[in-house]
Formats: structure tokens, C-alpha cells, sequence
């Protein structure tokens, strides 16, 4: 960008340059056909009046093309800011159903887990249980009874 204004402004200075050098031949009359007539004007003068217009026409086309841009560029920055809010909030939700899913599978897990302790510590007892009855009634095997004295 510097550097077009910086060739812009080059490009003034030497236009500016010439027409001083050449004031009085840029003023000297000239007859000028304008189609239906004939003018006696300055030539030079013209041609600068109608470079200086060309390039304020230019001038005013480049600000409002860039106006146009800028606003462009403002929209565009809107929607992307809008659309990365809607984003972050849909990852946001997202998240929030994630750990709302690992919480009931957590609690599942927990409440077969707790079954599953249950289940084997009644395995436990009734195991227990058994190996109690099958080792009295080993002992019962092995120990004679005592008779009493009376007998």
C-alpha cells in the first residue's frame, strides 16, 4: 500500500514538475475543435485540467471501492465471530451430553459392580457355609463318639 501512494505521489510531483517548467507554452493559445465548433484556448491548459479530473475521478472510485471492501470485511468478520460463538457453543453442548453420558455409564458400572460384590460375597457365604458342613462333618467322621462311663 506504501508503496503505490509513494509512485502516486512520484507521478504527481513529476506531472507537477513539468507543468511549472512549461507554464508559459502550457498557456499559450491554441485553436481547439470541439465537434459542432472551434475554441481559441490553451491546449495545455486542457489536457492538464483533464488529467487532474481523470485522476480525481480515479481517486474518488479507489475510496469508495475500498469503502465498499472495508464494509465487506467488516460483514464477513461478523458472520466468522458469529459463527465461531455457535461453534464454540455447539462443543460446548456437545461436552456437556458427553459428560452427562459418562455419568449414567459410570453409574451403571457402579451399580453392576456393587451387584457383582453381592453376587460373590453370597458365592462366599454359601461356599463357607458348605466347607463349615463339610468339615464338621469330617470331624464327625474321624472322631469317634465318646461313650459315657455307664455304658
Amino acid at each position: 500500500m506504501r508503496n503505490r501512494l509513494f509512485i502516486a505521489l512520484i507521478a504527481i510531483a513529476v506531472v507537477a514538475a513539468f507543468a511549472i517548467l512549461n507554464w508559459s507554452t502550457l498557456l499559450a493559445p491554441t485553436p481547439l475543435s470541439l465537434g459542432f465548433f472551434v475554441v481559441e484556448a490553451p491546449l495545455g491548459l486542457a489536457m492538464l485540467g483533464l488529467t487532474a479530473v481523470v485522476t480525481l475521478v480515479f481517486a474518488v472510485y479507489m475510496a469508495v471501492w475500498q469503502g465498499k471492501i472495508l464494509l465487506e470485511t467488516r460483514l464477513h468478520a461478523k458472520e466468522l465471530q458469529m459463527h465461531r460463538t455457535l461453534a464454540d457453543q455447539a462443543e460446548a453442548s456437545r461436552f456437556t451430553e458427553l459428560q452427562a453420558m459418562i455419568r449414567v455409564e459410570f453409574e451403571k458400572l457402579a451399580q453392576q459392580l456393587k451387584q457383582s460384590q453381592e453376587v460373590s460375597s453370597r458365592e462366599l457365604r454359601e461356599n463357607v457355609n458348605s466347607l463349615a458342613a463339610m468339615l464338621a462333618e469330617m470331624d464327625d467322621r474321624t472322631i469317634p463318639p465318646t461313650r459315657g462311663a455307664g455304658e
